[in-house]
């Protein structure tokens, strides 16, 4: 197995043409990264429940419209405790899908102090229905509703050492869903101690709880402050070196391999979210080096462009984000550029450029990556086959996927003569000539920056043309003019020998006149 380690290059001179457009793009690459974090939705997540559930007790609770008194009521069943505590509190947890009926319970005296009691309590059974009941109410949009949850997250953080398996993945979902969007929750839960919680249960054996994990840390990620207050970076080095990126990238690998051998069961795509968001947020906010020992299996790259392509078409938003963590891996790193073009994953990648929806620009972000690294590279590219698709991106009508298309030639081009000449012959050169004209200044500044460095045998032939051209405009004029000149001349001519036969016939007759009526002398 070939290992990243093993593949060091060494500084080579790069070509200092183009230079600030490469670092207008390092620097918009870092705005992308931050903005692809900000933009991240914030998703609740709801276990499904057993189905060995009463279903007419399911159906009753759901349909019917609780009131105030009613669910007083029910709650004061499940606080009084017997024989029907256990079918109360199940009967609860689904009322408790309605989010009126949430907002209804929070505002009930002791509702919340109830549950949590039971959650600490010694009965299994009421302890994982009050945990169903937690977690109803961690899924409602309010946070009033996520508030009120507040005393029961330090027995959900204490729970997730336990060595049942359904009832820690249910601990986990409830405080990522609790997470999600509530400052005051995320504060909380850090100061209770989730991340070494955390670190541990994502050692598990178990898939299920290590998806779970991915969750909740995704959330916490995912927030605006998450380096300087949520997540500081003695967590995300903590995080690190329990072997969170290891095991994430491990599992990725797995999964890579199992969808490459045609295993796409459905819901797979939830276990594969997760663990793409933990890798590529923490390659994000850490510096590569700090995860370089826990990335030196070359089958990571691999597993993401499998999972980019297999899910395309079902679920273009994991392809994206399995770009993404691409990018981040080959940002800055000349080792992952050389593993990508050591395993011929650029024909791949350009096969993904005729896609929309961000995919074809997270595909020229790493494309651009792997240029940037210098002259060799850039000549393996092109050897890739990269040229004959750029011709085609340029042509697209999204401005962000042309933008990408003119840096990454800009980088090609640079590289050596032969690439311009290849290019030329492919008609590209054609293409940029009609960006010259294109409404938006920054195409037309980057169009003719690369027609007239880096294709200046173009522009020369292109100035001859234009030069006969116009010549012979003129010499068409001139002839024009002239064979109007002779039409007029011609006619006048025409004119002047009728007159002068009219003149020459009326002086013949009146010498003849004149001849017959005088008189010989």
């Amino acid at each position: 197995m070939w290992r990243l380690n093993a593949v060091r290059h060494k500084a080579r001179g790069r070509n200092t043409a183009g230079e600030e457009f490469r670092l207008k793009r390092r620097e918009q690459e870092r705005e992308f990264r931050q903005a692809r974090k900000d933009q991240q939705l914030v998703s609740k997540r709801l276990i499904e429940e057993d189905e060995e559930e009463d279903e007419g007790a399911m159906d009753t609770a759901d349909s019917k419209l609780w009131k105030d008194q009613e669910l007083v009521e029910l709650l004061q069943g499940v606080q009084h405790g017997g024989e029907k505590r256990a079918s109360n509190l199940r009967t609860l947890r689904k009322v408790l899908r309605s989010p009126e009926a949430q907002l209804i319970l929070i505002g009930l005296e002791n509702s919340m102090q109830v549950l949590v009691g039971l959650l600490s309590g010694s009965s299994a059974q009421c302890q994982l229905e009050a945990a169903h009941c937690v977690h109803q109410l961690s899924s409602s949009t309010c946070a009033r509703v996520g508030a009120a949850c507040l005393p029961a997250t330090p027995y959900l953080i204490t729970y997730l050492s336990g060595q049942n398996a359904k009832f820690t993945e249910l601990c986990l979902y409830t405080l990522g869903n609790l997470c999600a969007g509530n400052m005051a929750v995320r504060d909380k839960v850090l100061a209770q101690g989730i991340i070494p919680a955390l670190a541990v249960c994502i050692q598990r054996p178990n898939l299920a709880v290590v998806e779970a994990v991915g969750f909740i840390v995704a959330q916490l990620l995912q927030a605006k402050d998450a380096s300087e207050k949520i997540i500081p970076d003695k967590a995300s080095e903590a995080l690190i070196s329990q072997g969170a990126v290891s095991q994430c990238s491990s599992l990725l690998i797995t999964l890579g391999g199992a969808v490459a051998t045609g295993n796409t069961e459905e819901g797979i795509e939830l276990l594969i979210w997760p663990l793409l968001r933990c890798v590529g947020n923490l390659l994000a906010g850490s510096a590569l080096e700090c995860c370089a020992s826990q990335l030196t299996d070359s089958r990571l790259l691999a597993a993401l462009c499998i999972l980019a392509q297999t899910f395309l078409q079902p679920h273009p938003g994991l392809a994206r984000e399995s770009l993404w963590v691409l990018n981040n891996l080959t940002a800055d790193s000349s080792v992952f550029s050389s593993a990508v073009l050591y395993l011929s994953l650029v024909p791949s990648l350009i096969q993904l450029l005729p896609f929309s929806k961000g995919i074809n620009t997270m595909v020229l972000q790493v494309l651009a990556n792997v240029a940037y690294q210098g002259t060799e590279y850039c000549v393996q590219l092109t050897h890739s086959g990269l040229l004959p698709a750029l011709c085609a991106t340029l042509k697209m009508a999204d401005p962000a996927v042309v933008t990408l298309s003119l840096e990454v030639l800009c980088m090609l081009l640079a590289s050596s003569s032969q690439a311009a000449e290849e290019f030329v012959k492919l008609g590209g050169s054609a293409a940029l000539e009609a960006m010259r004209y294109n409404s938006q200044d920054e195409l037309r500044l980057r169009a003719s920056y690369l027609l007239e460095h880096h294709l200046p045998a173009y522009s020369q032939v292109r100035s001859i043309c234009l030069y006969f051209r116009n010549r012979h405009k003129a010499c068409c004029c001139v002839h024009s003019d002239f064979k109007t000149l002779f039409c007029v001349l011609t006619a006048y001519r025409a004119k002047v020998h009728l007159l002068r036969s009219a003149v020459n016939h009326s002086v013949s007759f009146f010498l003849s006149v004149i001849e017959v009526k005088t008189p010989a002398l």
